[in-house]
């Protein structure tokens, strides 16, 4: 049990965090100049261990999962050498390497947020140090090429937001280990954020040909293959022709009959001051009430005949005819299905 002189100390450090993330300017001040000096030594004690003791953290590119189906669902369940939970199964695949494969990017970022979002207390020690510990690539990747900054301030958007409310619920077991641990974690994604902030996109230069220089059809093809809509704005803002291109109805139309229902359409129409349906504004309106179909260029799967979660190895399987597991099918491809990392999650929820 912990002292009343400790938890209030605590329940300090936590609602001063807080303030840090609802702009309290006193408060920040305060934080500063009481616990900055711990924050440092916290986290110097961490790298420490970090680098002296081994690395508990696998390289696998498959894991076992044995199948139980009942009368309304099939639920996959981690039994085999102990596979029985959710940061078990991220400790033991491969994400640290996935990050570096630009298909397989998105789709990572993607699972981290959606732990971030619901189960961050989930996680064991070992793998909350795994997390953290791949989310500090992901940001020093981005920092470093600066390529989908956009991904990584939404996902730690949403892990800051999270930690501020678990942390303020100090005393109520919520958060595995120490709360000091976590408030110098709430700190260093603090930091993240303004160094992602402050991130100038370097010019490039380069001779030959580029974006601007493709006749209109094409750049306009390119358009029509985007899934969100965000990128398409962003195309928008570099060139006025590219700008004239992005607020094409048909485009907007195109991109909201890809991802929603029609039935959706009626219970949102919204439109123009000509009387037009405003395709773009009903794109974002419906993009609030209902979830978008997602896309990746490369995503874990399942196999159904040998029961095994893996990463496909697109590069061996051309070359060696290699499944990317020790499969035993006669026909290996037709009993792989993706798994989406909402059904990651979800393997999970027994």
């Amino acid at each position: 049990m912990l002292g009343s002189g400790v938890f209030s100390q605590i329940k300090k450090k936590a609602f001063l965090m807080y303030s840090i993330l609802t702009d309290d300017d006193d408060e920040e001040e305060i934080y500063r100049t009481e616990d900055c000096e711990f924050a440092a030594k916290k986290r110097k004690k961490d790298h420490f261990r970090n680098k002296s003791k081994s690395q508990c953290f696998y390289r696998e590119k498959w894991i076992y999962v044995h199948k139980e189906s009942t009368r309304e669902y099939v639920f996959f369940f981690f039994k085999r050498h102990g596979y029985c939970t959710l940061g078990e199964a991220f400790n033991r695949l491969d994400f640290s390497s996935a990050i570096q494969d630009i298909r397989r990017f998105n789709y990572v970022v993607k699972l981290l947020q959606l732990i971030a979002k619901s189960q961050l207390t989930s996680l064991s020690g070992a793998a909350q140090k795994n997390y953290f510990n791949i989310l500090d690539k992901i940001v020093r990747k981005v920092l470093e090429d600066q390529h989908n900054p956009r991904l990584i301030k939404d996902l730690l958007q949403d892990l800051s937001s999270t930690l501020c409310i678990l942390i303020r619920g100090v005393g109520k077991s919520v958060l595995v280990g120490n709360i000091n641990i976590w408030i110098c974690r709430l700190e260093t994604i603090l930091t993240w954020q303004q160094q992602l902030k402050n991130l100038q996109m370097n010019k490039q230069v380069n001779n030959g040909l580029t974006l601007s220089d493709l006749p209109l059809h094409m750049l306009n093809n390119i358009l029509y293959r985007f899934s969100d809509g965000w990128d398409i704005i962003t195309l928008g803002q570099v060139t006025p022709t590219l700008y004239m291109l992005s607020e094409d109805r048909q485009l907007w139309k195109k991109l909201c009959q890809y991802h929603f229902a029609e039935k959706q359409f009626c219970r949102h129409l919204i439109l123009s001051e000509k009387g037009h349906i405003d395709w773009k504004l009903m794109y974002f309106a419906l993009q609030k009430c209902y979830p978008i179909k997602e896309q990746y260029g490369d995503t874990l799967h399942f196999c159904r005949h040998c029961s095994i979660l893996f990463w496909k190895d697109y590069h061996l399987a051309l070359l060696f005819k290699d499944t990317g597991h020790p499969c035993t099918a006669n026909d290996p491809d037709t009993c792989f299905m993706p798994v989406s990392p909402q059904h990651f999650i979800d393997l999970f929820k027994f």
